[in-house]
């Protein structure tokens, strides 16, 4: 912490004959400027390997400090400073040299909502800094277990995502939360039995962080040529890539879809004495890396790694690949495969539909999946809205508002005194010459 607050006193300088003063200033003007103390945080990590080796994971965030006048009094032009920096050290020629990577500051502020919906994959980009988006829909599910008898499970999905860009334009915390009504038709005895439940199938939060943008450079424009400007390049095809990290809070101790499960309770000991009825811990761990590329000015390809309910007995890996095409400002379409893999549960699911932009901060969309396999075979059919809030712009108080406006008029009022100086200067020319 540096300044909170400077005080200067201004004195006139006056360089005209006498007899032209600058009426209406005051000689002994005293002005106060206001300057915010600099913010910084730093948090890292290091893990020392064998061989003189180590591994840092460091992150560094500077907020400058923030003035309520025009020019820069301390003539420091201070900047943000955000900085991930992943290393990797060796020890060479007795410590003298030491070899590292580090990965810098990187901008994703966007003039339209930037919605995840109604695929399953996340891009890469935040919704950048001073920006809530709120991604919601419901989802119709059915699905049909031949290994229990054609059992089968019906329901509602309510689904809502909460999205938050902080600190910088590449940083976001999220939440997804997904809660279902469903009823289980179980057949597997002579009469079917039906169960009506209710439930989290995700209840998430997490950090995103960009770690690299293609995009920050702007490409020239070629103002002699179309084909130049919109042809296909092999460098549009390097993505964009993001790292999200977070938990899944299980929240009941009795939830009746541990691990997303939806037949979880035909494991039960009344149909299985030998085999234990599977609960999820309150809390599993998780990671996505995604990657975005843009190509050909309309196409969008998206893909997601994931790694999830890690601390649990049964973590599970799973992909994401993700086509979109806008063929009109207004209009997208998408198509999109997932693959899951782990001890409980192994999949692949298909899932195409479309967006609509009803404008800048809203989007209306509508899709439908279903997977390859008939335990469970699934259809699923989503519609649902994201809405962004934007305060991306600086709030200013009314209190600069005020000492702006003071500013403005003060200048005004000088350039009004310097006009009349000049005036007075020539008619006392003009009166010397008459004499």
């Amino acid at each position: 912490s540096l300044i909170n607050q400077i005080k200067i006193n201004e004195y006139l300088y006056d360089d005209i004959v006498p007899e032209a003063l600058e009426l209406g200033y005051e000689y002994n003007q005293k002005t106060e400027y206001k300057l915010t103390s600099p913010f910084e945080f730093n948090i890292g990590f290091s893990q020392d390997l064998k061989n003189n080796q180590a591994l840092t994971i460091e992150y560094y965030f500077y907020k400058p400090y923030e003035t309520e006048f025009d020019f820069n009094i301390l003539n420091n032009p201070d900047l943000d400073k955000n900085r991930l920096s992943i290393g990797y050290y060796k020890n060479f020629f007795n410590q003298d040299l030491i070899f590292s990577l580090g990965l810098y500051k990187i901008d994703s502020m966007s003039d339209q909502i930037n919605s995840n919906r109604p695929g399953y994959s996340v891009g890469a980009f935040s919704v950048g800094k001073g920006v809530v988006q709120f991604e919601g829909g419901l989802h119709r599910r059915n699905l049909n277990h031949e290994g229990y008898n054609n059992s089968t499970s019906k329901g509602t999905a309510y689904q809502l995502s909460v999205r938050w860009g902080f600190l910088s334009e590449r940083l976001e915390l999220n939440y997804h939360g997904s809660y279902i009504k469903d009823k289980l038709t179980s057949k597997l005895s002579s009469s079917s039995i039906e169960y009506k439940r209710k439930g989290f199938l995700e209840n998430s939060i997490g950090i995103k962080y960009l770690i690299f943008d293609p995009f920050k450079k702007e490409e020239k424009v070629n103002l002699y040529s179309w084909k130049a400007n919109n042809s296909f390049k092999i460098k549009h095809l390097i993505p964009a890539v993001s790292l999200t990290l977070g938990g899944n809070f299980n929240l009941s101790n009795e939830n009746p879809y541990p691990f997303g499960d939806m037949f979880n309770i035909l494991y039960n000991p009344v149909f299985f004495p030998l085999q234990e009825s599977i609960k999820e811990p309150f809390l599993t761990l998780g990671g996505t890396l995604a990657t975005q590329s843009h190509f050909l000015g309309t196409w969008v390809f998206v893909t997601n790694f994931s790694y999830s309910k890690y601390l649990s007995d049964y973590p599970q890996k799973s992909y994401a690949l993700t086509l979109t095409h806008a063929f009109h400002p207004l209009w997208s379409v998408f198509i999109e495969n997932q693959g899951f893999f782990g001890e409980r549960y192994k999949d692949f699911i298909l899932s195409t539909g479309g967006a609509f932009l009803f404008s800048d901060n809203i989007q209306i969309d509508a899709g439908l999946s279903f997977n390859t396999k008939s335990t469970p075979g699934m259809f699923y059919f989503n519609t649902g809205v994201s809405y962004r809030l934007d305060f991306h712009k600086a709030f200013i108080s009314g209190e600069e508002i005020k000492a702006k406006e003071t500013a403005k008029e003060e200048k005004e009022l000088k350039k009004t005194l310097r006009k009349s100086t000049k005036k007075e200067k020539k008619r006392s020319r003009k009166a010397k010459r008459k004499k």
